[in-house]
């Protein structure tokens, strides 16, 4: 039986969270390594064969091309697809900001993981994932950018297009302060689980 990817949560937080480190995903296939999005707090321990990014335009852009560069890591950080020896990865765009953004597809093993950490619409490609890690910035209420470009789905909607749509597992992975006071009121998600640092999952 051919075996599926193991996934690492390095950072589940928004922008500049007072609580959580960078939302990132490192994703461990027999030799492979890849990361997906994170920053200088939450990036790789060792080598990889790809870094790849939601957002080329994102703040974190710059610091996270210096990692690579400072550690030697020999990748240059991109919006890119990954593909080797039964794991694929694919970038699929979601409805975010004014200019284009991604969420990632990621195949193995016969199983579907979805790795969507910022998003105004839910991303319909993402139904029926057997595991997706999805954004968590807003709680009760949707974040809206200035000029109406896009912004952030809120939480508790998020959670419920997910079990509409037939998400078999939801990880919440991009937490934002909204939802950092829902946690401390002990608040949780009605469909889904908030993310933590550092744990592996697996489907």
């Amino acid at each position: 039986m051919t075996r599926a990817a193991a996934f690492e949560l390095l950072g589940v937080g928004a922008m500049n969270s007072p609580r959580f480190r960078p939302a990132g995903l490192l994703v461990r296939y027999g030799r492979y390594r890849v990361m997906l999005d994170g920053g200088e707090e939450a990036a790789p321990p060792g080598p990889v064969a790809a870094w790849l990014v939601s957002d080329e335009c994102a703040e974190l852009m710059p610091e996270i091309r210096r990692v690579c560069r400072e550690r030697g890591l020999g990748v240059e950080p991109a919006v890119a697809a990954f593909e080797r020896a039964g794991v694929r990865i694919e970038p699929r765009p979601v409805v975010h900001t004014s200019h284009p953004a991604y969420g990632y597809l990621i195949e193995s093993g016969g199983a579907r993981t979805v790795w969507a950490p910022e998003f105004w619409e839910f991303p319909a490609w993402a139904g029926g994932a057997d595991l997706m890690f999805a954004d968590a910035a807003g709680w009760r209420r949707p974040i809206r950018f200035a000029r109406g470009v896009g912004g952030h789905a809120s939480t508790l909607a998020t959670a419920e297009e997910a079990r509409r749509r037939g998400v078999r597992r939801l990880v919440f992975a991009h937490i934002g302060r909204p939802s950092i006071r829902a946690i401390d009121r002990g608040e949780t998600p009605p469909f889904g689980e908030w993310g933590v640092e550092g744990r592996a999952y697996r489907v």
